[in-house]
């Protein structure tokens, strides 16, 4: 039986053309692009590449690309250096765990202001400035949610923090490859990608750092990435990464979001004809890939089992599902049922027969579970 994957808003597979870029370097001899050998300035020149492939995909400066091992480093590192300036950040409430859980360790609870929502997912530009303080170092705005895809007014975000001499950071680990984004033209000071959610390898991402913004660094040791984050650089990974941005930069990006949004809305429509079934996130303001869905009276686990049965790969965009027994807060803070969702995303390689399946499967899943806890369908 095919399997259905549509799960890429957790990770979407290598696409070929990071694959053999990746192998490329990897027949060759082992060498640190810091050395003047010739082996070493070989592997400089393959990293350089890289970040000129990934600063023309996100509208950057090249030396504002610092390579890091994910997204969840470029998060830190962005906390970390901007944490000097200031004792408070504002967080909205949707944001991605990893910059919550980083806000608030480094800074405690008295140092965060968690800024609320509305029934789709949505922040209100004006109370994310009101919760700005004369200590505030840092504001973070993440582009697209990781689980109902509700995309935020990042651009009057930037310019009214720019205007206040507020940094911001904004999380675009779901946006990148998926919309287009221009990290210059917008004026936003840090913003944190990853290279497996667009289809380069795992292990590698960046965060960019606007021109003439100082950041202590959050790894030590060595003076890679222009002293800004210590350690050998991933050379093979840096290199897939930026020819899977290529290949968004030359036109794949707009075809990808079209035919994704195609899906995604296939997926809904299917879905939602499902009594009891309703789509989370904003109508319009959302990222083209991400479907989640609430479904009345029926465990998420359930549903994941049945749906794996059937062949499709996809998740809860509750948390209880995964690696937590709790709620999730995305759902919690647009005061939705937090603990009944699901969510199916569809990436580059996703194909028609794979969205038809789930359609098919899930009011099937779906009644079966619903008539055995005597709900009926």
């Amino acid at each position: 039986m095919r399997r259905h994957y549509l799960d890429h808003a957790s990770t979407s597979a290598l696409r070929p053309a990071a694959r053999a870029a990746m192998l490329s370097v990897l027949g060759e001899p082992a060498a640190d692009p810091g050395r003047i050998h010739e082996e070493g300035m070989a592997a400089r020149a393959v990293v350089e590449q890289a970040r000129e492939q990934v600063a023309a995909l996100l509208g950057a400066r090249p030396r504002e690309v610092v390579f890091t091992s994910g997204a969840t480093e470029a998060i830190g590192t962005a906390v970390w250096g901007a944490a000097e300036r200031g004792k408070h950040m504002v967080v909205p409430a949707v944001e991605h765990s990893a910059v919550r859980l980083h806000a608030a360790r480094l800074l405690g609870d008295d140092g965060v202001t968690i800024v609320g929502v509305d029934g789709t997912g949505r922040v209100d530009v004006d109370e994310l400035l009101a919760a700005i303080r004369p200590d505030t170092a840092l504001v973070h705005l993440q582009w697209g949610n990781h689980e109902v895809g509700t995309v935020q007014d990042v651009a009057a975000a930037a310019a009214a923090c720019r205007a206040r001499g507020v940094l911001l950071h904004v999380d675009a680990a779901q946006a990148a490859g998926r919309v287009a984004l221009d990290f210059g033209a917008l004026g936003i000071d840090l913003l944190s990608v990853s290279s497996h959610k667009l289809g380069g390898p795992p292990g590698v991402g960046a965060l960019l750092v606007r021109r003439g913004l100082r950041l202590r660094p959050l790894l030590l040791g060595g003076d890679q990435e222009r002293a800004r984050r210590a350690g050998l650089e991933n050379v093979p990974g840096i290199a897939g990464f930026g020819a899977a941005c290529t290949e968004l930069a030359d036109g794949g990006l707009e075809r990808e979001a079209h035919t994704a949004a195609r899906h995604a809305e296939t997926l809904r429509v299917a879905a939602t004809a499902v009594p009891g079934v309703t789509s989370f996130g904003h109508p319009v303001h959302r990222l083209p890939h991400l479907v989640c869905l609430g479904i009345e009276d029926v465990e998420p686990q359930g549903v994941l089992l049945g749906l794996d049965r059937a062949g499709v790969a996809a998740h809860s965009g509750s948390a209880c599902a995964s690696e937590s027994l709790e709620p999730s807060p995305v759902l919690e803070a647009m005061r939705v049922d937090a603990h009944r969702s699901l969510r199916l995303s569809v990436g580059w390689n996703t194909i028609e027969p794979d969205v038809a399946a789930a359609a098919a499967a899930l009011p099937e899943v779906i009644g079966r579970l619903r008539a055995l806890a005597g709900h009926g369908s």
